[in-house]
C-alpha cells in the first residue's frame, strides 16, 4: 500500500522540481472572487477515498479503460497542447486571487492549494471559506474533462510519518471527495498521501514548512 501511495501515473516530484523553473504566475489582474462558503461540507468518504477510484480495475490502465467506457475520447497530436492551453487559462481565470497557483509543464498542469489556506491547522475538513474556490475548480474539470486527475496530500516534516501519512491521506480524499461530489467523474481520479517525502522548500524554516503543508492536483490530458 504504501508504495502505490508513493508512486503515481506521472511523478509530481519531479514535475514540481521543474516547476521551480518555469511555473505559470496565476495571479493576473481582476476581480477577486468571493470565497464565501456554500455550506457544503465534503469528507464523508473520508481516508477510504484513496488510489484510483475506476469501478473496472485497481491501475492506471484501469482508469483509462473506466473513461472510454464513459465516453471520453482520448486527445492526440497537437490537440494535446492545445486542449492543455484552454484549460490552463479558464483555471487562471477562476484562481486569480485565492491563494491557489497554477504550474504549466509540458502538457501537464499541477494546481498547488496551501494547507493555510484550504484547512485548519492539523485538521482534514475543507475550509468553508475555500469551497467556492473547489466549486471553480470543479467546473473547470467538468468542462474539460478529457483529463485525468491526481489529488496528492502533503505535509511538513513536523509529527513524524505515524501523523503525517494519514493526514495528507485525509486532506487528499477531502478534496477529491469534494470534488466528486461536485460532478467530477469519479473514474478520472487517483487519490494518495505523500507526507513529508516530497518537500518544495525549506523544512528547516517556518515559512519553508508552511510551503510543504499542501494539497496538489496533477491534471494530466486523456492520450487514451
Amino acid at each position: 500500500m504504501r508504495a502505490k501511495l508513493i508512486v503515481t501515473g506521472v511523478s509530481i516530484a519531479a514535475l514540481l522540481g521543474a516547476a521551480a523553473c518555469t511555473t505559470t504566475d496565476p495571479y493576473r489582474s481582476g476581480t477577486q472572487r468571493n470565497n464565501t462558503g456554500t455550506g457544503i461540507i465534503a469528507g464523508a468518504l473520508g481516508g477510504a477515498l484513496l488510489g484510483y477510484l475506476t469501478n473496472t480495475s485497481n491501475s492506471e490502465e484501469g482508469r483509462k479503460n473506466a473513461l472510454i467506457g464513459a465516453g471520453i475520447g482520448a486527445l492526440g497530436g497537437a490537440a494535446v497542447g492545445q486542449y492543455m492551453d484552454r484549460q490552463q487559462r479558464a483555471l487562471e481565470a477562476e484562481l486569480s486571487g485565492t491563494g491557489v497557483g497554477v504550474a504549466r509543464q509540458g502538457d501537464n498542469l499541477v494546481l498547488r492549494m496551501p494547507s493555510d489556506v484550504t484547512f485548519a491547522t492539523n485538521q482534514s475538513n475543507i475550509d468553508s471559506r475555500f469551497l467556492a474556490t473547489l466549486d471553480d475548480v470543479a467546473r473547470v474539470l467538468q468542462q474539460y474533462d478529457q483529463s485525468m486527475v491526481d489529488v496528492i496530500g502533503h505535509t511538513d516534516s513536523s509529527g513524524g510519518d505515524a501523523i503525517n501519512q494519514p493526514l495528507s491521506e485525509r486532506r487528499a480524499s477531502s478534496v477529491a471527495g469534494y470534488l466528486i461530489d461536485r460532478g467530477v467523474l469519479r473514474e478520472r481520479l487517483y487519490v494518495a498521501g505523500n507526507s513529508a517525502r516530497n518537500p518544495i522548500a525549506d523544512n528547516g524554516t517556518p515559512q519553508g514548512r508552511a510551503q510543504n503543508r499542501r494539497v496538489e492536483i496533477l491534471i494530466r490530458p486523456f492520450r487514451g
